[in-house]
Order: structure tokens, then C-alpha cells, then sequence
């Protein structure tokens, strides 16, 4: 791609950051939905000869080959062709059926071109070939991409298992916690919704104008059209068909992948900024790259950019995600257009939180632990083992046990190490008692290894 394409992109997406997203064009750009367009139409019309069809009961099956090249090798230039189609038929999936005709031409199949696009409208294609193109983007790039992310906080898990660090709950010194589990808790969240997300069908329209295959039923009544229509997605494009539509897919299951989508990159975003919060306390520290400048005045800054690049860009792809599932399953009556544009924008989300996802992991790979900042933050707290030392005294029916320890902790005075030992000495409880509230401090005081 040429610099001054990408200096004039209006955006981002397509300009400063498309190294980052190059690989969704093959599945987003106009080309890529001319080509899944040309994908549908083709397999349709092999599926109509392997039926068969009785005009099509002589095409020769060694020609599907030469057929599925058509998409196969489809090329920036035949996509080129096929707007210049547009160009005069204002119709772009008119213009699909065009250019296959032309092909058809090429390879002296002429007799058999009235079958492509044969019963179909328009969404017929679309909700097909839209479905098929997210579906692959998905699977090809983003699933591996999100794994890839769960599998370095998995192992970031692992390697702080055994850091003690002070929770904060409201912003306040909290019950001590262990940095692990911390990272550990958005792995589980993000492979419960990653769950989710693939157990949602990829379901597609295929039905004729309305959804009830009138012009197929007129021309072969005696044809199981439904069943026809089933095999089809099922087999050939390894789409879910929805079984009663308008003319336009139900668009429910779709909605429901971005809202799946936004959820995800909700647990990303918090992410996002509780890491940010961490090196902000200076639990982390930044590895450094010879070159960088972290601000343009203070040049001993290490700015945490790329978890604030992936909370930005997080935040415009849910705001995109929220618009896609709101407003595709609203249509009037049996359609309206509204979904049609809508539907083009389903690469630009997608693209945001891969720049997210990418922008995380090159954080997540800059930290450096600072034990001593976390290490300095539990000593600075002995307050926080007052709730284990009062609910022990509570299992030993001691009088009063939160009174006596929010007199003590619910000062301005600084509560100390040697200030919750000389507290543990004045209660009247057996040496035993006191050899086990003694063995508590802001370092072991971090509760059950739950991993």
C-alpha cells in the first residue's frame, strides 16, 4: 500500500494503525465481500447441479473446479471489474451475477448462466456471505489473538502465585490478596465469555424474496426447497440456516456475537485500567526501549500508553458493537434498508479491539515487578489483619471482637506491626490462641490458593 494512501485515509483504521489490521481486509474490505458474494453464488449453483436441477442434470462435475476458481483466485482486479458492473446496474449483487455470467461465458458454459442467482434476492446473498466472512475473520484472527492473550495472563498468573499484595477495595487498604490470582481472575472471565461466544450459532437467511421460497416452489413444486436450503448452508457454507425469516436474516444470533464481543472487551478494558492503576502505585515498572520518548517535555517518563491505547480504542468498539446489536434486528415489516450500511462497518469494531488486544499484550510484555513497592505497601498496612485476628476471637466466643479491634485500627495513630503484637499480648486468650493470631501479618494473611 502506498504512503500517501495511508496519509490520507480518513481512518485510522485504514491509515496509521492498518499494519496492525492488515489481515482483516481479506475478510472486511469491499473486495473481500465481492469475493465472499462470488463464493455463495458459485456453491449455490453447484449445489443446484448436485440436486439436480433436470436442466442441469448434464453439467459435467469435473467443471467444479474451474467453478470454485472463480472465488479462489479472485483478484483485486476482477473485484475492480465487478465495480465497474455496478457502476452501470447500481446494484452490487446484480453485478456479482454479471460477472459470473461473464466467466460462465469464458468457460462455454453459457447454456447453464440463467441458473446463477437462480430464485435468490439479493439478502440470499448477503446475510450469507456477510456471516461467512465474520465467522473466518473470527476464527482466523481473532480467536487466535484472544487465546494467545489468555495464555499470557495464565502464565503471569503463575509466575506471581506467591506474590502477597494489598488489595484495594474503594480505593482503601483491603484483606491482603496475591497478585496471581488478581491476573488469574481475568483469565477465567475472559474463557467463560470466549466459551460463549463459540457456542453461538452462525446462522444465515436463505429463503427467496420473503423468506418462503416462492419463485423455487413456482418453478419446481415438487422440490423440498427447506430441506434444499438446509443442506446448503449446513454443508456447503457450514452456516446455520434460520428457518423463518423475512427477507432479511432474523439478525438475533449476530447481535448476539457483539454483544458477546462487547463483554469481552469490557473485561479488557478493566484490565486495561487496573494494570494502569498498578504501575500508577509502581507495583510495576516499565522495561525500557533505547530510542522511545515518553513525553515530549519530562524525559524521564514511561508513560503506560499502550493499556491507554487499549482502553481507547476498547471504548470505540463497544460503542460500534452496542449500535450493530441494537439496530440489525430492528427492521420494518418484512425489510428495510437500514441494515445494509450497517452491515459494512462490522470489520471497523472488530478492527479496534484487535489493535486492543495487541496493545495489551505489548503492555502486559513491559512489566517489570516491583516487590518492593508491593512488599512496602503490605508493611504500611498492619490494619488489614484486624478482620482475621477479630473473627478468630470470635470463634473463641471473645467479648466484643470488631469493637476492640475498630478501637484500635479506626485511628489516625499508624498501626504497626509492633502495634498489633502488643494488641494480641493485652487479650486475655490461651498461648495458643495468641501463637496463632501472632503468626498473622499483611504478607501471610492472603487466604485459600484457589488455583
Amino acid at each position: 500500500m502506498l504512503n500517501i494512501q495511508l496519509l490520507t485515509a480518513i481512518s485510522p483504521i485504514d491509515g496509521r494503525y492498518r499494519d496492525k489490521v492488515d489481515g482483516l481486509a481479506l475478510y472486511f474490505s469491499e473486495y473481500a465481500l465481492i469475493r465472499y458474494r462470488v463464493m455463495v453464488e458459485i456453491e449455490y449453483f453447484i449445489s443446484l447441479c448436485e440436486l439436480p436441477l433436470p436442466q442441469l442434470s448434464g453439467f459435467e462435475k469435473a467443471l467444479y473446479g474451474d467453478l470454485r476458481k472463480i472465488y479462489k483466485d479472485f483478484t483485486l482486479e476482477d473485484a475492480e471489474k465487478v465495480k465497474g458492473i455496478e457502476a452501470v446496474t447500481n446494484h452490487d449483487v446484480k453485478a456479482v451475477e454479471y460477472f459470473i455470467k461473464e466467466r460462465f461465458d469464458l468457460l462455454k458454459l453459457e447454456a447453464y448462466k440463467e441458473f446463477i442467482h437462480f430464485g435468490l434476492t439479493s439478502q440470499d446473498i448477503n446475510n450469507t456471505a456477510v456471516p461467512a466472512s465474520l465467522r473466518d475473520a473470527v476464527h482466523d484472527i481473532y480467536y487466535p489473538l484472544l487465546e494467545e492473550l489468555i495464555a499470557s495472563l495464565d502464565q503471569l498468573a503463575e509466575d506471581w502465585r506467591e506474590v502477597a499484595m494489598l488489595a484495594k477495595t474503594h480505593g482503601q487498604p483491603a484483606s491482603p490478596t496475591r497478585l496471581g490470582k488478581e491476573i488469574r481472575v481475568f483469565v477465567e472471565r475472559l474463557n467463560t465469555q470466549l466459551n460463549l461466544l463459540k457456542g453461538i450459532p452462525c446462522s444465515a437467511k436463505f429463503g427467496g424474496a420473503t423468506g418462503n421460497f416462492n419463485a423455487h416452489h413456482a418453478a419446481y413444486p415438487q422440490i423440498d426447497w427447506v430441506a434444499f436450503g438446509n443442506s446448503f448452508l449446513n454443508d456447503a457454507l457450514k452456516l446455520e440456516r434460520e428457518q423463518l425469516t423475512t427477507q432479511i436474516s432474523n439478525y438475533d444470533n449476530l447481535a448476539a456475537s457483539f454483544d458477546n464481543f462487547k463483554r469481552i472487551n469490557t473485561i479488557m478494558l478493566d484490565l486495561s485500567r487496573d494494570m494502569w492503576t498498578y504501575i500508577m502505585m509502581e507495583y510495576f515498572k516499565q522495561k525500557i526501549k533505547k530510542g522511545e520518548v515518553g513525553s515530549s517535555a519530562m524525559p524521564h517518563k514511561v508513560n503506560p500508553i499502550d493499556f491507554e491505547n487499549a482502553e481507547g480504542n476498547l471504548g470505540i468498539a463497544n460503542a460500534l458493537f452496542e449500535h450493530l446489536a441494537a439496530k440489525l434486528p430492528v427492521s420494518r415489516l418484512q425489510r428495510d434498508l437500514t441494515d445494509s450500511t450497517v452491515l459494512r462497518n462490522i470489520g471497523v469494531p472488530l478492527g479496534h479491539t484487535v489493535l486492543a488486544i495487541k496493545s495489551i499484550q505489548k503492555g502486559l510484555s513491559k512489566l517489570l515487578l516491583n516487590e518492593k513497592a508491593i512488599q512496602r505497601d503490605l508493611e504500611n498496612n498492619w490494619a488489614v489483619v484486624a478482620e482475621g485476628i477479630q473473627t478468630i476471637l470470635r470463634r473463641e466466643a471473645y467479648p466484643n471482637p470488631y469493637e476492640a479491634l475498630k478501637e484500635l485500627t479506626r485511628t489516625n495513630t499508624v498501626i504497626d506491626g509492633p502495634a498489633i503484637a502488643a494488641f494480641v499480648e493485652t487479650l486475655e486468650v490461651s498461648e495458643t490462641v495468641k501463637e496463632e493470631l501472632r503468626r498473622l501479618s499483611p504478607s501471610s494473611y492472603t487466604g485459600v490458593d484457589l488455583y
